[in-house]
């Protein structure tokens, strides 16, 4: 076999790989990156990886190229077609094989596709994706004839989840799936576990044609809101293009952001698991730990990302985490990877048991604060402006500065971050106050910080 062109650096992310379709990702880039991580299977004593794919148009043409690259070097495939990825990380499971690739382009825009890597369990990111662009370089690559066969697993996932989850009560709601492949899946699902449940763009089509699915977006979610308030049902739950993250809006249309949607969730694994770690990211509330630790819990803020906080969940035995965009991980009676569709029935299974589930989630501890702003910037320029934050900024009247992940500038009554995507060419912002006033203060010592160390940029707030 011919030496494979080498991938462009740029779609080798901190936790996935990622690219536009037919410019830095290509058939032949993903045939490459398939003989490379078959290649390092092969090196860990693996026989066989399961390949799932979202509902991107580019999915079936990439994941035909990815299957290539990982039989050639020997390793069987195992095909389970067009799934969310929480279904494709529990084909891995069930199957038996504790491998797989989810061909996915997650919340990205309907050009960009990717990979999500899981081998023996371990999830890929970091230095373990950049070896794979060095084996290809080096051509440190085995070769072989692996099999392929395919798998009908979505049944099997369904009914794990109606094993496990059991509602008080019926439920009625609405899924807001925005044509991303949690569709083929959801509406299914939740009738499984007793609700009644209306749909909204459950169709699966990669063009998206009504909105973008990304439900950590407050205008993604108008639709739901919309449906909510006009219809008869109590509750709305909002899934990404892969179906890893939740949204979830009330029946009076307020959208309970993840970090709170895991103060429910702490609250009730810790009643089954006393004193244990609850983990979750540094964008979330400065609410969670006083909640974790009055309940016995431990808190552990952490650095963003999915496979970074499902390599800290393995170290740490911990029963749960969440983050902020809306992953959420539950080791506790579930396998411990991202799982939106689990989450969302997790989160029925608790307000099932109130005879008011909206005033459960009304009820947890709020505050003033902002969604994820974005600072658009050309790719690289993020991590240098975050660099310089850390290095040259002041933030006037900060307590502490917390740079496990960015720079997260902690007050007496709120905080301020700013962060560099490791999926998009974006800064990310977040800002949590008591009051509007403190907010307010709180973001004009980022402007300050932030224009001091780069003049002119446009900034979201």
């Amino acid at each position: 076999m011919a030496a494979h062109t080498l991938p462009a650096a740029e779609i080798f992310k901190a936790y996935d790989i990622r690219g536009i379709v037919g410019k830095t990702l290509t058939p032949e880039s993903v045939r490459a990156i398939g003989h490379a991580l078959g290649s390092e299977a092969a090196a860990r004593g693996l026989k066989a990886i399961v390949i799932g794919r979202d509902g991107r148009i580019s999915g079936p043409e990439l994941a035909g190229a990815l299957a290539e690259g990982i039989r050639a070097a020997g390793i069987d495939i195992i095909d389970i077609g067009c799934a969310p990825t929480p279904v494709t990380y529990f084909a891995a499971h069930h199957l038996g094989v504790h491998s797989c690739v989810s061909v996915t382009g997650s919340h990205n825009p309907p050009d960009y596709n990717g990979l999500k890597m899981v081998l023996g369990g371990e999830t890929l990111y970091g230095d373990k994706i950049l070896a794979l662009r060095q084996r290809i370089a080096d051509g440190k690559l085995s070769h072989g004839a692996g099999d392929a066969r395919k798998a009908e697993v979505v049944d099997d996932y369904i009914a794990r989840i109606v094993g496990d989850i059991k509602l008080a009560r019926p439920m009625k709601i609405v899924i807001d799936c925005g044509n991303g492949v949690a569709g083929a899946v959801a509406p299914a699902l939740f009738r499984r576990l007793g609700c009644e449940a209306t749909g909204l763009y459950c169709e699966v089509d990669g063009h998206f044609p009504n909105h973008h699915p990304d439900p950590s977006k407050p205008e993604n979610l108008r639709d739901l809101i919309r449906a909510l308030t006009e219809g008869d049902a109590e509750l709305g739950l909002a899934f990404d293009g892969d179906g890893d993250r939740l949204g979830v809006v009330t029946k009076d249309g307020e959208i309970i952001y993840p970090d709170r949607q895991l103060m429910l969730f702490a609250a009730d694994v810790l009643e089954r698991v006393p004193g244990g770690e609850i983990i979750y990211d540094v964008k979330c509330t400065r609410n969670l730990a006083g909640w974790i630790r009055a309940r016995g819990g431990k808190p552990t803020m952490w650095n963003t990302g999915h496979a970074l906080v499902k390599a800290k969940l393995r170290e740490t035995g911990a029963p749960l985490a969440g983050e902020m965009s809306g992953h959420m991980f539950f080791k506790e009676r579930w396998y411990g990877f991202d799982d939106g569709l689990y989450a969302g029935a997790r989160l029925l299974e608790i307000l099932s048991k109130a005879a008011d589930g909206n005033a459960v989630l009304k009820a947890l501890p709020n505050a003033v604060c902002t969604p994820e702003l974005n600072i658009k910037m050309n790719e690289g320029e993020p991590f240098e402006l975050v660099r310089r934050l850390r290095e040259q900024a002041g933030f006037d009247g900060a307590a502490e500065i917390v740079t496990l992940d960015g720079v997260r500038a902690e007050y007496s009554d709120g905080f301020g971050l700013a962060r560099p995507s490791n999926t998009t060419p974006v800064v990310v912002l977040r800002f949590e106050a008591d009051d509007d006033a403190a907010l307010a203060r709180i973001q004009q010592a980022f402007r300050a910080a932030i224009d001091g160390v780069w003049p002119g940029l446009t900034l979201p707030f």
